[in-house]
């Protein structure tokens, strides 16, 4: 009789759960996604590209409601510098300690933790906020950036704008926070990741 019982409450659990809608998970297409950055300084600015190595959205009915993407680190990449040795010796500087020690640390992560729609939003406009962490070099610091969030059935597109203050990651070459007398050396400490994400099963 135990048994029964037991049973029956977890059915009775079950639809319940199933009822509120807990959602399903699809995965990230890294090859479908893009994220590029955008850094400056006082001479000028540097562009480049980096990939996201794995990820996962969930969603409830057409909402985003959480996930996590991975960023593999070792894929840097920048596109402006053209002569070549300058390139690789430019890369190899945001691989050391001095940026982002990509040895120690290979993967950045964002984990996604609330997303609230705003309902009003225009064409063009972001539809969402996105609230989470995100880990870099080892911290782990909390982010809010507007998104634009579009649902298909199974499939979602999201882009948006993150603007990243490396310092808060302990990246700080070239900071005039933490160094004086930097003149035209002085590197800007917000850079801004533009994204475009694609899921689906």
């Amino acid at each position: 009789m135990k048994k029964l019982l037991s049973l029956a409450l977890a059915i009775a659990i079950s639809g319940a759960a199933i009822a509120a809608g807990n959602g399903k998970t699809i995965k990230v297409k890294a090859d479908k996604s893009s994220v590029k950055w955008e850094a400056k300084k006082v001479t000028g600015a540097h562009n480049g590209t980096i990939n996201i190595s794995s990820g996962f959205v969930t969603l409830n009915g057409n909402k985003l409601t959480g996930g996590e993407v991975a960023i593999d680190m070792k894929s840097i990449v920048c596109d402006d510098i053209k002569d070549a040795e300058y390139n690789k010796k430019f890369v190899g500087h945001l691989f050391s300690d001095d940026f982002f020690s990509v040895a120690n640390n290979p993967t950045a992560t964002l984990k996604i933790t609330k997303v609230t729609y705003n309902d009003k939003a225009k064409a063009g406009e972001a539809n969402a906020t996105v609230t989470g962490s995100l880990t870099i070099k080892g911290t782990t610091k909390p982010v809010s950036f507007p998104a634009t969030i579009t649902t298909k059935g199974d499939m979602l597109m999201a882009n948006g704008k993150i603007t990243i203050d490396r310092t808060e990651y302990d990246v700080r070459y070239g900071s005039g926070k933490f160094f004086d007398n930097l003149g035209d050396k002085m590197i800007e400490d917000n850079f801004v990741i533009n994204f475009n994400l694609t899921a689906a099963n």
